[in-house]
């Protein structure tokens, strides 16, 4: 049975992340995401294998595999690859809210070292492009590729507006939802309260009456 070690973190869009982190033997790491609809994702990785003669993390050996899964905010899988000890996904977000990003090994066969150190940067929107592959590609001038940019930029922006409109929306009917339970709830108590209430005088009263107290 597959032991998962969940790292929830949720990191500001827009930018470059870098981090790593360190997995034992059967152990998972996930990144919760949060990513507007219709936008590409880079993640780049590296291992690093603990060689305990020089007590240092050393370059990993090529046996050693890295398993990506990535699940929607609908927990669909969006992607699902092996990958070597070292490599590049990419995905591209097809609704707006948290993308879960797992990454494990593949393999239990370099684990007599323990320990694994996995260097993570993930790239998000337009910090995602290689605009020196763009400008290749397609044979822009260091003006045509600066506008491609601010419009790639514009763009992004203006992806982020709708999902910051899409969280406040969900927000707001999840409070509403909420305030509606409570109220429904505190009416079936005052409902139960009054009940339990008649239900005691007419006890009470019939009570008195059969010993001939009233």
């Amino acid at each position: 049975m597959m032991l998962s070690s969940l790292l929830v973190l949720f990191l500001t869009l827009q930018s470059t992340r870098g981090l790593y982190f360190h997995i034992g033997e059967t152990e998972k790491k996930c990144f919760i995401e949060e990513i507007p609809d219709e936008t590409m994702v880079v993640g780049k990785y590296k291992t690093q294998l603990f060689d305990k003669t020089i007590n240092d993390y050393m370059p990993s050996s090529p046996g050693i595999g890295m398993h990506v899964l990535i699940r929607g905010p609908d927990s669909n899988v969006i992607l699902s690859k092996t990958y070597q000890a070292e490599g590049r996904f990419t995905f591209t977000s097809h609704l707006p809210g948290e993308h879960s990003i797992c990454l494990y090994s593949n393999t239990t066969k370099w684990f007599a070292s323990g320990r694994l150190r996995v260097h993570l940067d993930i790239e998000v929107g337009e910090h995602a492009n290689d605009y020196e592959q763009i400008r290749t590609k397609e044979k822009l001038s260091e003006l045509q590729l600066r506008v491609r940019q601010l419009l790639d930029q514009v763009q992004q922006i203006s992806k982020e507006q709708n999902y910051q409109r899409f969280r406040e929306k969900r927000f707001r009917e999840t409070s509403e939802s909420t305030n509606r339970r409570v109220f429904y709830w505190a009416a079936l108590q005052l409902v139960i309260l009054s009940a339990t209430g008649f239900w005691q005088m007419r006890h009470l009263k019939g009570f008195f009456e059969a010993k001939k107290l009233v």
